[in-house]
């Protein structure tokens, strides 16, 4: 058994609300440089620069999963994590499908940069990535648990794009595979604000925008660092369990 300290919700220069700090060498330096030994890689309705943090961290003590942040019709954040770049491409083909082809507005939303592993340019997504896709939670969670990834509806406790703001309730029947709660909260006061939480797994994670985001509060305890063993941890099966080690 091995324990991994974990980041689940990182941004890149691709979302258009990050940093410019935020390219992949600096990632790694960052989440090793803090003893995060486990991240995923999640910006807005888009994947592009997912291989090039992988491509970042090969060879050092990171492991880094392919994911995105999806914005449901609901305009609910949910993250996706996967173990493979194929299985997130199916997500991002459907992505492609379902999000309205606006272009960005660079001096409102902010630029959206694809790199390469060096954080070097390599082009501008037009498109603009911070918009709700035409999937509904529920199609959302049904293509992602297909694709034998996790869904983990985003900050929660958040009005902005939350779960609970949005749609008031976890609609019955949605197979979450845990509940991502903020920086700006504690499980305990969550729970006391929304108890039909303590029904689920729960992840915190600082919803990395910037380097100094990272909290790497969510400590695993796994065989290896894979999607089946990660959802052994959030079910507490299999030897595994995760605990969220530094509530604010």
């Amino acid at each position: 058994m091995n324990s991994y300290l974990a980041e689940l919700h990182v941004h890149t220069v691709l979302s258009p609300c990050a940093g410019v700090e935020m390219i992949p060498p600096l990632i790694v330096q960052t989440a090793i440089a803090q003893k995060i030994n486990l991240i995923a890689i999640t910006d807005h309705n888009a994947s592009s620069n997912v291989a090039s943090v992988m491509k970042a961290a090969q060879g050092e003590t990171l492991t880094v999963l392919p994911g995105m942040e999806l914005q449901t019709k609901e305009e609910v954040h949910v993250l996706c994590i996967f173990d493979t770049l194929e299985q997130l491409a199916g997500l991002q083909n459907l992505v492609n499908q379902t999000l309205p082809d606006v272009p960005n507005n660079v001096e409102y939303f902010g630029e959206q940069f694809v790199v390469d592993h060096t954080g070097d340019f390599i082009r501008r997504k037009e498109q603009l990535l911070i918009n709700s896709t035409k999937l509904s939670i529920e199609e959302a969670e049904d293509a992602v648990h297909n694709l034998e990834g996790l869904f983990i509806p985003a900050h929660v406790d958040r009005q902005a794009f939350g779960l609970f703001y949005r749609l008031g309730f976890i609609p019955p029947g949605l197979k979450v595979d845990a509940l991502e709660i903020s920086r700006h909260t504690t499980p305990k006061k969550c729970i006391q604000k929304y108890p039909q939480i303590k029904e689920f797994p729960l992840i915190q994670s600082g919803d990395v925008h910037f380097l100094a985001d990272f909290m790497g509060v969510n400590q695993f305890n796994l065989h290896q660092p894979t999607i089946p063993e990660i959802r052994n941890a959030l079910n507490s099966e299999n030897g595994c369990s995760v605990e969220i080690i530094t509530p604010i």
